[in-house]
C-alpha cells in the first residue's frame, strides 16, 4: 500500500472506482461477475483520480470516464489521508467517453448490446 497521494505525469490519468464484480440493479436483478468471460470483454467506467499538468482533454478530476477494455494498469491501493483507494493508470487515447456524473448500475454492468 502506497501512503500519500500519487500524481500522474505529462498527460497521464489515474482512476478509481472501477467495477469488475457483482452488480444489483435498480430492479434487484443480481448481475455475476463477468470479467474474464468471453461478454465481459467491455468497456468500464473509472473515475477520475488525478490528471497530469499536460492533460488537455474535456473530463477533469471527478468525472467518469468510458475506458475500452484492458486498457488499464493493475490495482495499487493508495491511502492519500481521507480514504484507502485502488487507483489504476489507463491510456489516455483509450478513453471512449465522459460525463460528470456517475453510471448508474446498468451502466456499470453494461455498455451496448449482448452480441
Amino acid at each position: 500500500m502506497i501512503k500519500g497521494k500519487l500524481r500522474p505525469i505529462r498527460d497521464d490519468v489515474l482512476v478509481s472506482h472501477m467495477y469488475f464484480g457483482e452488480t444489483k440493479t435498480k430492479g434487484g436483478i443480481i448481475i455475476g461477475d463477468d470479467n474474464a468471460k468471453a461478454h465481459g470483454v467491455k468497456p468500464r467506467w473509472a473515475k477520475v483520480y488525478a490528471v497530469g499538468s499536460e492533460h488537455k482533454d474535456e473530463y477533469d478530476v471527478g468525472d467518469w470516464i468510458l475506458i475500452q477494455h484492458g486498457r488499464w494498469t493493475r490495482k495499487v491501493k493508495v491511502d492519500d489521508g481521507d480514504n484507502v483507494l485502488e487507483i489504476q493508470k489507463v491510456e489516455k487515447d483509450a478513453v471512449l467517453a465522459w460525463q460528470d456524473t456517475a453510471p448508474d448500475d446498468f451502466d456499470l454492468a453494461y455498455f451496448g448490446e449482448e452480441a
